[in-house]
């Protein structure tokens, strides 16, 4: 078993430190020794060290919550679930421990450099009928956005196009002629000296489909470290906030068919901390 953890673990996995202080087990609970016989089909459990963090400033605002939900307001940079470097500093993992709720879990996707409304079900068995609202569509998502204005933009707006995202690419793209996956409509609210607040209404959730919507109108958000340009920028600088805001989310809750109707406490423009 100790040379098949060898093999299996990248090299930066201290197998032999982690062996000696029986820190691999089986489904059972009894500890993997180096000399034990390889099976196949045998499951082997570890925690794996994690690396220090740098904390993500911000406060995650509890909004609401009740036996099902937790709806929460999260910062720009904090990831929803842990994620490759970031781990304790995501939603999950922080509230998790802090609300004392060890199965929380999301309910639908949120960049990392986006802020606002998150929901998230406070037990497995809930996750269901909620999900279920997010992929039919059901849900009604607001966000706003700060970026420049264009006097020869006609507006409202309803853009439909093809949004696709490559694996190991970092943009997103439109395809032209593909079957319509992606709608926004942009409408603008105000003028804010030379920029506007623009109120984003998604009808379907592509990642990325927001920013590259308004990118493509030639209006990007502000602090968008992607679109139209990737920006090389380290993955802890938290000095310029990407201005969009997961503003709304508005529903019929599918357990008890009560209207459900919830807004994020931030403004734009979003501040660094």
């Amino acid at each position: 078993m100790g040379a098949w953890l060898r093999h299996r673990l990248p090299e930066r996995v201290d197998v032999t430190q982690m062996l000696a202080a029986e820190r691999f087990v089986y489904d059972t609970g009894l500890p993997v020794a180096e000399e034990h016989a390889y099976e196949p089909h045998t499951f082997v459990w570890f925690h794996r060290d994690l690396p220090e963090e740098t904390h993500v400033p911000g406060r995650i605002h509890v909004v609401h919550r009740d036996e099902r939900l937790v709806v929460v307001d999260k910062p720009a940079f904090l990831s929803s679930i842990p994620r490759g470097r970031h781990v304790r500093q995501s939603v999950v993992v922080r509230l998790r421990d802090e609300l004392g709720l060890p199965e929380l879990s999301p309910l639908h996707r949120l960049d990392r450099v986006t802020s606002g409304l998150l929901m998230l079900a406070t037990e497995r068995r809930w996750r269901g009928a909620y999900q279920s609202m997010f992929q039919d569509g059901t849900v009604r998502k607001t966000y706003w956005a700060l970026a420049p204005l264009r006097d020869d933009l006609e507006l409202p707006v309803v853009i439909r196009n093809h949004v696709a995202k490559r694996r190991g690419m970092w943009q997103a793209e439109v395809v032209p002629g593909a079957p319509v996956n992606a709608q926004t409509e942009v409408v603008l609210e105000r003028v804010v000296g030379d920029r506007g607040i623009y109120r984003l209404s998604p009808s379907t959730g592509r990642t990325h489909q927001l920013r590259i919507h308004l990118a493509g109108l030639g209006i990007p958000i502000v602090g968008d470290p992607l679109y139209p340009t990737v920006l090389d920028i380290e993955v802890d600088d938290f000095s310029v906030p990407l201005q969009l805001l997961a503003g709304e989310l508005s529903f019929t809750d599918p357990v008890d068919g009560t209207h459900r109707d919830f807004r994020s406490v931030r403004s734009l423009p979003l501040s660094a901390d």
